[in-house]
């Protein structure tokens, strides 16, 4: 389920629709708890829990008691308790039996409930919690200008306005304690509001901002991270990484802590491995350890000015340096390695048709090609009218006359017999009269005899179409 306001479709970040988790849509809620208990009818002499678990911006939630009885749902929006007086509105993350086992889980007792949920939120209600939010971010750069005109070393990360605008709560970061009373009063006199100010860690930070790791999914503090746990470098010698801290930090600029997540895979794996491995003593020299595969349990070994790494399975190892202990050495470690099997090379096998492969994907360029290249054989004649004649396959062009000889390529043909080769074949009796026009349907092949107006002969070689003028044309006469 993703935000309304952005187009993430599901699951986007605290940030991605600019909210920081207060939209309630639940796409941008960090830490949530499935209602496994929805679609369960409840006995009728079942009480429903009166403690209710209500989420604000971030990671914020906090338990009410709802005196009153009121029928909420999970994603409503209700005005409660301030901290320090007067009201807030947040979202209903949990109702019902799981209050209580989220109670039990976090260790809080139901006597110590002790803010009340005063109604659902109306729509003034909601109308003035959008105007507070709507401030944070101005504020925030504000206070970080009056931080830096008082030289504080701290950094100011993010607001959270109280819906009812009578207090703002400032979470900064630092490397110490900072005086910040003057910063305070400031503030109050720019603000004209009551100011808490809360110092939290680097991990907290990027919490509450969010953000994309070096995975490429959303930071794990800002989804579902509940607790920080400490990660030291030990995690990364323990799982054979290099102790790079550019690949090793996250967004805080800490160590990572999906480091800490396959460190018992690997504990479990190291148990079998010797913790000290000491040079191994051979008849032909020390072979020293260069490196281990913790899973399959190879380690491998090399002598000096030798760069070929031999292969012994941890069994063997240990073996050897009982052997040592003992004042024996084996012969040569080479006899003893391992055979390491290349990975087989599987054949892809498709369970379905190749279609695209059936055909050439330039099956249709090639069309085009051919065109083109019987475009720039000789070109055939032309008819009364001024058009191409079609050639059909198999045929002879007829632009050069019998008896003709076709000129040399880069020769230039004389201007009276170029007329000639671009008319049809020319007719047998030269000094009969003009025949009318044919029709253009014609028998291919044989010879038309062309028009005597000069006009039109002009018109044909120009490739000019134009029907002539009636006035200065014959009509054609039936043969």
């Amino acid at each position: 389920m993703g935000c309304g306001s952005c187009s993430s479709g599901g699951g986007c970040a605290p940030a991605g629709c600019k909210s920081n988790g207060s939209c309630g849509t639940g796409g941008c809620q960090t830490m949530e708890v499935h209602d496994w208990l929805s679609n369960l009818d409840m006995p009728s002499s079942y009480k429903p829990f009166k403690v209710v678990e209500v989420k604000f911006k971030g990671s914020r939630k906090e338990f009410f008691i709802n005196q009153d009885d009121l029928y909420l749902e999970i994603g409503e929006l209700v005005a409660v308790e301030g901290p320090t007086g007067g009201y807030d509105v947040g979202h209903v993350s949990l109702t019902g039996e799981l209050v209580r086992i989220q109670m039990k889980r976090r260790k809080t007792q139901a006597d110590q409930v002790v803010k009340k949920v005063y109604r659902k939120a109306t729509e003034a209600d909601v109308e003035k919690w959008k105007m507070a939010k709507d401030l944070e971010w101005e504020t925030m750069h504000r206070a970080r200008k009056l931080a830096l005109d008082l030289r504080l070393s701290m950094k100011i990360s993010d607001v959270d306005y109280q819906a009812d605008k009578t207090k703002a709560t400032f979470f900064y970061t630092a490397d110490g304690r900072v005086d910040f009373r003057e910063l305070i009063k400031k503030m109050a006199e720019s603000f004209r509001i009551r100011i808490e100010m809360r110092q939290i860690g680097m991990r907290q930070e990027a919490g509450r901002l969010g953000g994309i790791g070096s995975c490429g999914r959303e930071l794990c503090c800002s989804t579902w991270l509940t607790n920080f746990k400490t990660v030291s470098t030990a995690a990364a010698r323990y799982q054979n990484l290099s102790l790079n801290t550019l690949k090793l930090a996250g967004q805080c600029g800490k160590l990572k802590c999906c480091l800490n997540y396959e460190l018992d895979t690997y504990l479990d794996a190291l148990k079998d491995i010797p913790d000290k491995v000491e040079p191994l003593q051979t008849e032909i020299g020390v072979a020293r350890h260069q490196k281990t595969d913790i899973f399959k349990k190879i380690m491998w070994f090399s002598y000096p000015n030798d760069e070929n790494w031999i292969p012994l399975k941890v069994s063997r190892v240990r073996e050897i340096m009982d052997l040592n202990k003992k004042g024996q050495k084996p012969a040569n470690l080479k006899e003893e390695a391992v055979q390491l099997a290349a990975p087989a090379v599987v054949e892809k096998t498709f369970d379905y048709e190749n279609v695209v492969g059936q055909d050439s994907l330039t099956r249709l360029d090639e069309k085009n090609r051919n065109k083109k290249k019987k475009g720039k054989a000789p070109q055939a004649g032309r008819d009364q009218r001024g058009n191409r004649g079609q050639q059909q396959p198999g045929q002879k062009p007829q632009a050069i006359a019998k008896g003709q000889e076709q000129p040399a390529k880069g020769t230039q043909q004389p201007k009276a017999a170029r007329p000639q080769a671009r008319n049809q074949q020319k007719p047998k009796n030269e000094g009969a009269a003009p025949q009318p026009l044919k029709d253009a349907t014609a028998a291919e092949g044989q010879p038309q005899k062309p028009s005597n107006n000069n006009r039109n002969r002009n018109n044909r070689r120009r490739g000019n179409n134009r029907k002539p003028n009636a006035g200065n044309d014959q009509p054609p006469q039936s043969v």
